[in-house]
């Protein structure tokens, strides 16, 4: 049963990805795969799912954010042999997302509005320090482009298709010897030894030569291109700008004092001195008490007291002033110590205080009383904060804005930048996959920058915010493709790759050529010995365990128990430097595994497996059921 969810989540990545991530994604996951229509553009038709429309315009939505995706990870176009393939299965993620709404819908899963609510103060995206922030939550939406309505219609899609997940795995449940049987494997060790021949050790003397050099340029191009680019304008807003603007009205001023004076509140602070003699343990505890006491006496007997923390204190921060700890309030002292400052008179000397560091002598120099600020004294404050909040509020408002405004196909840059009073500026080479500075590198800009409508349809990119207090539009001026480096530029790089290639192979067939061979007279150090490498000792290591090879631990997992003798292998590392190794596999044992919230939580993962699978069957079967009707030639538009 294992085997088979597993099989179907290999064959089914864009199932696996329904289940672990849910259908409805977060919003910040929308500019990527999460496509929603709500009924505006074109009304061309995409696909038919049992007789409900996708649009035209979601798929080309679609089509355009795996295009982005594609760049981003490979550095390169959609090969043409590849887009029919990559364009069906956008169509098929679509179909799929419409007929499981459809079982929603029809099968009564409904989100109260208290729900809804719940999980938009739970989303992480919409907190500032773990708290709900309006501001910070309406900033967010309008940089991915949805409104508020738009969110939640999504989001309970997302909850719904929750209730519906959650609903098909706790249905699942394993026997006790289904279990038992699960323990087993998953606490299973095997003895392992390996040794590892690395490319480089068998390279061999032989040049490389220029023909191999330029036949590797030549099939390996993509390896090899120049990053794309653009010269780029753009408009910034940051939110010192607004606040700049910001004029507060001495009643606003007052009100906000007023209404929260316990900020301006001044704690009665204290300055003090002190003597250190560390005991960090009890053993040295006594010796430092005895010499505490002493020097405690020279104190109160009218000797200085800054001289004798010169001479005697070990806190090697104040000593060499005197002891002087200088003005602070109760908070900045440990409780012992704070409780004996406070409680003293000025002048007063105090000791010997136990804390964690040791033995103190304290003598107090001076009181400052405790006060609250008068308005006068708060306003620079006050007018700050006033500032910052109407100009977090006016920040939020404006990207809103802004983001309705780009939405109009008329919308020009220039009168953009004047019209919300934007700064501007240019930077030069704004390259993929590495930005450009002041810009920095920022996925959702790049993704905007380089998207098909701001390259080739002239639109303007944005807005993306690239901070809480940084907004950004762009205008494309000149945009250049990723283009082939020079073969002499990477001569050396594709030498160094050559080499690597023949190294491997040539460790490969050193290691398939010894495996007959190991037995009796031929083990592991007499072959390690002959190639003047080390063979790694043998060791128990457990599925999980990072002590070897990953690649040779999988491979030991994977072969049969050894019956009376070892059993030998040859495994590829999966390092990237070409690498081989030669292993063995000599017991496999079964360790104890008596931790009770280890076998819970595994307990609850193995159920959760199960649970994935049942839910990737239902939607495999709710698909082979449906009539579907898909159009490609949508993306030819």
């Amino acid at each position: 049963m294992l085997q088979r969810i597993s099989d179907g989540l290999r064959g089914q990545k864009w199932l696996a990805w329904i289940i672990i991530g849910a259908i409805a994604l977060v919003f910040i996951a929308w500019g990527a795969t999460g496509v929603v229509d709500f009924g505006f553009g074109p009304t061309a038709v995409a696909a038919k799912v049992d007789g409900e429309k996708i649009t035209a315009q979601q798929a080309i939505r679609a089509w355009s954010d795996r295009q982005s995706q594609w760049q981003q990870q490979f550095k390169t176009e959609i090969p043409a042999d590849e887009q029919a393939a990559q364009q069906d299965a956008v169509l098929e993620q679509l179909v799929l997302r419409n007929l499981l709404q459809q079982r929603l819908d029809d099968r009564g899963f409904a989100v109260s509005q208290e729900q809804l609510h719940r999980a938009m103060q739970d989303e992480r995206a919409f907190q500032v320090d773990g708290v709900f922030n309006p501001q910070v939550a309406k900033a967010a939406l309008a940089q991915a482009g949805y409104s508020e309505p738009q969110y939640q219609a999504e989001k309970r899609i997302e909850l719904k298709t929750n209730q519906l997940q959650n609903g098909i795995r706790v249905s699942h449940f394993l026997t006790p010897a289904e279990m038992q049987r699960v323990i087993a494997l998953q606490s299973q060790e095997r003895e392992v030894r390996y040794l590892a021949l690395p490319a480089e050790k068998f390279v061999g003397d032989a040049p490389i030569d220029q023909a191999a050099v330029e036949q590797y340029y030549e099939s390996n191009r993509e390896r090899f291109l120049t990053p794309e680019s653009a010269a780029i304008e753009y408009g910034e807003l940051r939110l010192e700008q607004l606040a700049a603007q910001v004029q507060p009205a001495a009643a606003d001023l007052q009100a906000l004092y007023d209404s929260d004076k316990t900020r301006f509140v001044l704690p009665e602070r204290r300055r003090a001195r002190h003597i250190l003699f560390n005991a960090p343990d009890d053993k040295s505890a006594a010796a430092a008490l005895e010499q505490a006491q002493k020097v405690l006496a020279e104190a109160r007997a009218g000797k200085d007291f800054a001289a004798l923390a010169t001479q005697y204190s070990q806190d090697a921060g104040s000593a060499a002033q005197g002891g002087d700890l200088g003005w602070s309030d109760r908070n900045a002292f440990v409780g012992p110590f704070a409780d004996a400052l406070f409680a003293m008179q000025t002048n007063e000397v105090r000791g010997p205080v136990r804390t964690q560091f040791g033995y103190h002598i304290i003598r107090l120099d001076g009181i400052q009383a405790g006060k609250t600020k008068t308005f006068e004294e708060a306003l620079p404050e006050l007018e700050s904060r006033y500032r910052n909040e109407r100009a977090a509020e006016m920040f939020g408002d404006r990207q809103e804005e802004l983001q309705r405004k780009l939405e109009q196909p008329s919308a020009r840059f220039d009168d953009v930048v004047g019209e919300f009073g934007l700064v501007r500026g240019e930077v030069a080479n704004y390259q993929r996959g590495v930005g450009g500075p002041p810009l920095g590198l920022n996925k959702d800009l790049q993704d905007a920058v380089f998207s098909e409508r701001a390259v080739s349809g002239g639109r303007i990119a944005g807005p993306v915010a690239l901070g809480d207090d940084w907004l950004v539009i762009a205008r494309v001026r000149e945009h250049r493709k990723a283009t082939p480096k020079p073969l002499a530029d990477v001569r050396d790089e594709i030498v160094t790759a050559l080499r690597q290639e023949r190294g491997a192979k040539a460790a490969l067939a050193a290691a398939q050529a010894a495996l007959p061979t190991l037995g009796n007279d031929v083990t592991l150090e007499s072959l390690a010995k002959g190639w003047g490498l080390e063979a790694a000792p043998a060791q128990f290591v457990g599925r999980g365990d990072p002590s070897v090879p990953a690649a040779v631990r999988t491979r030991a997992f994977e072969a049969v128990k050894p019956a009376g003798k070892p059993v030998n292998g040859v495994v590829e590392l999966d390092d990237g430097s070409g690498a081989v190794a030669l292993f063995q596999l000599t017991q496999v044992r079964t360790a104890a595994m008596t931790n009770p919230d280890m076998l819970g939580q595994l307990a609850n993962f193995v159920s959760m497996r199960a649970g994935a699978g049942d839910l990737t069957a239902y939607l495999e079967e709710i698909r082979r059921n449906a009539t579907v009707v898909k159009h490609p030639r949508v993306f030819e538009q």
